[in-house]
């Protein structure tokens, strides 16, 4: 490995705007002929250490990768927490590293651990880099407004709560982009199309949010290989176990507006952009009113991203609820469009 190689390590799900942080840095003190190297850990560690603790999962390998990459790493390596590696004493586990990839420099967040049961912080860091000739450096926490006016630290464990709460667009300040769940599409029960809102069911590793119906951008495959951006629709999607028919399992459907695509074509990779949170999942009298709330949800989903004039979607502005039904999601993190009349 170069001289110029500066690591950094941890899990990075997410890529938060911590992260991201940590990328700048790294960059900087590589230079422009050097290499930025991550070190992820895949699975989390608490899986191995604590399965009933395992958080949610907010990006697979390959969507932190990604990320990552963009984010300005040149290089991002999976680091499999296998016993050998987590049982290394924290001396054990810096000397490994620094065999492997002679590092100029680490690049880590304040509350870094590393070594059998985290012994390792911050401060030895800084004492094994001196032993073996490594620079480490510290990047203060990012802390932000929450759409409460609340401020907060971008934390992977606070974009999981957020998102577990409903509170999409607050999960968006603290990514810097909306929040993605992404997998593959699979046969359900069939009942959107029956009455007129066929929906694409989704069958994702991502943590999903909150039951409840939300505003999304939808991105389905692109139609050839010479395709460069791949086709994306506005999305009412519905998060829930369907009360209304007695479903009972939770699942993730997705009406993609404007999509007419063949109906009964399953396996195919789905990738959703949630932008929105529209209202709380509720069971219905008949599958007429269903359908005539349906019809305004749709409506309002495809506001929702419509007022999203970028390139890319951003986090939405809060707007007034005008449903005059209360969502079970937090208040200040409803982001509902302006109501549209359904005839």
């Amino acid at each position: 490995m170069s001289a110029t190689t500066v690591l950094s390590i941890g899990n990075f799900d997410g890529v938060h705007l911590g992260h991201r942080a940590l990328m700048e840095r790294a960059a900087a003190l590589a230079g422009p002929d050097g290499r930025v190297v991550v070190l992820s850990f895949d699975p989390h560690p608490i899986s191995r250490l604590r399965p009933d603790h395992t958080p949610g999962l907010l990006t697979t390998f390959e969507q932190r990768r990604d990320l990552l990459l963009r984010a300005g790493a040149d290089e991002v390596v999976k680091l499999s927490p296998d016993p050998d590696l987590l049982d290394l004493e924290p001396a054990e586990f810096i000397a490994r590293i620094v065999k492997q990839y002679r590092p100029k420099a680490l690049v880590e967040g304040w509350n870094f651990r590393f070594g059998h049961k985290r012994r390792g912080q911050v401060d030895m860091l800084r004492d094994l880099g001196a032993q073996h000739g490594f620079a480490v450096e510290v990047v203060e926490p990012v802390e932000l407004s929450l759409n409460d006016q609340l401020l907060t630290t971008v934390s992977s464990t606070l974009v999981r709560w957020l998102i577990r709460h409903g509170r999409v667009a607050d999960a968006c300040r603290m990514l810097g982009r909306p929040y993605r769940i992404a997998g593959q599409v699979v046969s359900g029960a069939k009942r959107g199309r029956t009455i007129g809102y066929p929906t694409a069911n989704l069958q994702t590793p991502n943590l999903l949010p909150a039951p409840g119906v939300y505003a999304g951008l939808a991105f389905t495959p692109a139609d050839d290989n010479e395709q460069r951006t791949r086709p994306s629709w506005p999305a009412a999607i519905n998060i829930g176990s369907r009360p209304t028919f007695d479903a009972g399992e939770v699942s993730c459907e997705a009406h993609l507006i404007g999509f007419n695509g063949p109906l009964d074509s399953y396996g195919w990779t789905l990738e959703i952009d949630l932008l929105a949170y529209l209202r709380d999942e509720v069971r219905f009298d008949s599958p007429e009113t269903l359908v005539h709330q349906i019809q305004a949800d749709t409506c309002r989903a495809a506001e929702a991203v419509r007022r999203d004039t970028a390139p890319r979607p951003a986090c939405l502005p809060d707007g007034p609820d005008t449903t005059g039904r209360r969502p079970s999601g937090p208040p200040n993190d409803r982001n509902t469009s302006r109501g549209c009349t359904v005839g």
